[in-house]
C-alpha cells in the first residue's frame, strides 16, 4: 500500500512490515511529507498484527537528513526562527519520539548515506543493519547548525559522550565497518548477501513470542533511565503479564516436546 508516493508501506502475511522512504531524488531527506508519511505508516502498523518493522530508503540512500530545500526557503522568506523550531518539533521530533517508544520492534536497514537527522532516524530504531555501502555522519556543522532530532540523547547512549562529541564537532563521515566498531550498527552485510541476511534477521524476530518480546524491548529501552530496584520491579510486573499468555504455555510445551514453538501473539 502507499501513503502518498513519498512513503511506501508493505505488511506481509508472516508479520513483517516494511516502510520505504521513497524520495530518492532528494536522497530521502526528512521533509514534512516524509516524516508525516512514516508516522502514518507506524500508526497503521500498530493497528495491525505486524511483529517487526524494517525502515529503509529507496534509491541508494537511507536518509540525507534535514530538508535543505526547506532551510533555503526559510532563509529566503525570512521565516522567524521560532516558527521554524515549531515546524521541526511537529514533524521530525515527533517522529523520533514515536519511533523510540514504538511497541513493535523496529530495524533500520541502512544502505547508503544516513546523515544528520537521517542518522538519528536510524538510531531511533531498536536495531540497525547496514550494507557495506552504508555511511554515517552527524554533519549539522556543514550547514552551520547545532544538533537536533535527538542527537544529544541518542548518540552518547550508543557511542559514549567523548566519541559523540568527536563525531558532531568534526562532522566526520564513518564507513560501515567503523560504524559497527562504534556500535552504530549491529551487523554489516555484503551486497550479495544483504537481502537474505536481513530476511533471516527479521524472520527470527517475527517467529518469537510477540507479547513477550514487546515487553522485553520496552524494558531494555527504559533501563538506562531507571534504578536497579525499579528495573527489577518492572521486569517482574511484565513477567506476571506474560505468564498469563498462551504463548508462554506454548513455549514451555514446545521445550519439553523438543520442537519449535508456534507463537500466536496471545
Amino acid at each position: 500500500m502507499a501513503l502518498g508516493d513519498d512513503v511506501l508501506l508493505e505488511i506481509d502475511s508472516e508479520g513483517g512490515a516494511t516502510i520505504t522512504l521513497n524520495q530518492p531524488e532528494r536522497r530521502n531527506a526528512l521533509s514534512t511529507d516524509i516524516s508525516d508519511g512514516i508516522s502514518a505508516a507506524l500508526a497503521e502498523i500498530e493497528a495491525s498484527d505486524a511483529r517487526c518493522v524494517v525502515l529503509e530508503g529507496a534509491g541508494g540512500a537511507f536518509s540525507a537528513g534535514g530538508d535543505i530545500e526547506s532551510m533555503v526557503e526559510g532563509i529566503e522568506n525570512d521565516v522567524p526562527a521560532d516558527e521554524r523550531v515549531r515546524a521541526l518539533q511537529r514533524s521530525t521530533n515527533d517522529l523520533i519520539r514515536t519511533l523510540i517508544d514504538f511497541p513493535v520492534p523496529t530495524v533500520a536497514l541502512i544502505d547508503g548515506p544516513a546523515v544528520g537527522a537521517g542518522a538519528n532516524l536510524a538510531l531511533a530504531c531498536d536495531m540497525q543493519l547496514a550494507s557495506e555501502d552504508a555511511v554515517f555522519g552527524f554533519v549539522f556543522r556543514q550547514v552551520g547548525l547545532s544538533v537536533d532530532a535527538g542527537t544529544s540523547y541518542l548518540l552518547p547512549r550508543v557511542v559514549g559522550e567523548n566519541v559523540a562529541k568527536e563525531l558532531v564537532l568534526t562532522g566526520d563521515i564513518v564507513d560501515a565497518d567503523r560504524a559497527k566498531e562504534l556500535g552504530l550498527v549491529n551487523h554489516v552485510y555484503g551486497r550479495d548477501e544483504l537481502e537474505d541476511r536481513v530476511d533471516e534477521f527479521v524472520d527470527t524476530i517475527v517467529s518469537g513470542p510477540p507479547i513477550a518480546l514487546r515487553h522485553a524491548n520496552r524494558l531494555i529501552g527504559e533501563g538506562l533511565e531507571k534504578s536497579l530496584e525499579q528495573a527489577l520491579t518492572d521486569e517482574a510486573t511484565a513477567q506476571g503479564i506474560v505468564f498469563e499468555t498462551a504463548d508462554h504455555e506454548e513455549g514451555v510445551d514446545a521445550f519439553f516436546e523438543d520442537r519449535e514453538p508456534e507463537y500466536k501473539g496471545r
